[in-house]
């Protein structure tokens, strides 16, 4: 029986294939003619390709401490952009306990390049994420001897620059703690005023959770810390 692949109802937006001999056929749509159909894709395919790699192009961004800044700003412009940041360090005797920039009572630290601050380093890599730029590996590479033992203030204070740059602000910003010890509750609200302090920030808009990790895994064994956030960036 014949069909009539023209007289199908409804017609698809795009063309589509049928295997045939094992080979495939395209069956052109009627309603859209080749010509066009190129003439107004493949422009706007081609510039967000290139948009797509000027964003993330190590010349894209430029860390204020080795020369004079360049453009950050975001391939396109949007009203508001979203990132998630996600960090996790090994606690071991010997090192400072540093979460957001306040040091915590504790018989383990984070074993780290730089402080080991895992909620800085996790709000950092939410703005970067925002942005679509690189990570803080790649920005703060800890085989670079500049950062070790840097404080994490340096970073984020850095990626508030490059925030600032692209023309974007805080809208807000939701950040969860995850360790077995010590209870955060007598810390959180030091570790509040100083992180919407170093955002500069209004500390409404900053928010911190802490969670155990019910003794499961490395987290709960106390082994290890780990952090989420994320944050709302709002164009200015």
């Amino acid at each position: 029986m014949a069909i009539n692949f023209y007289s199908c109802s409804p017609i698809p937006a795009k063309p589509t294939s049928t295997a045939i001999s094992n080979k495939s056929i395209l069956l052109p749509n009627p309603r859209i003619s080749p010509a066009g159909h190129h003439s107004k894709l493949a422009p706007s395919s081609s510039s967000s390709a290139v948009a797509l790699r000027a964003s993330i192009s190590p010349a894209a961004t430029s860390v204020a401490f080795d020369g004079p800044a360049t453009s950050t700003k975001p391939s396109k412009s949007l009203p508001f952009r979203v990132g998630h940041g996600f960090d996790l360090h090994r606690l071991e005797p010997g090192y400072p306990l540093i979460i957001g920039g306040i040091d915590i009572p504790h018989d383990r630290g984070c074993e780290a390049h730089s402080d080991g601050d895992v909620l800085l380093h996790c709000v950092v890599d939410a703005i970067l994420g925002a942005l679509g730029l690189p990570d803080i590996g790649q920005i703060f590479p800890d085989s670079d001897p500049k950062w070790k033992g840097a404080p994490s203030s340096v970073f984020i204070k850095e990626a508030v620059r490059l925030m600032h740059e692209a023309g974007y602000e805080i809208g807000n910003l939701d950040a969860t703690l995850i360790l077995q010890r010590p209870k955060l509750s007598p810390h959180k609200e030091a570790i509040k005023a100083n992180l919407s302090e170093l955002l500069g920030a209004d500390p409404s808009v900053v928010n911190l959770k802490a969670k155990t990790h019910e003794k499961v895994d490395s987290l709960g064994e106390n082994r290890s810390i780990a952090a989420h956030t994320v944050v709302l960036l709002m164009r200015t």
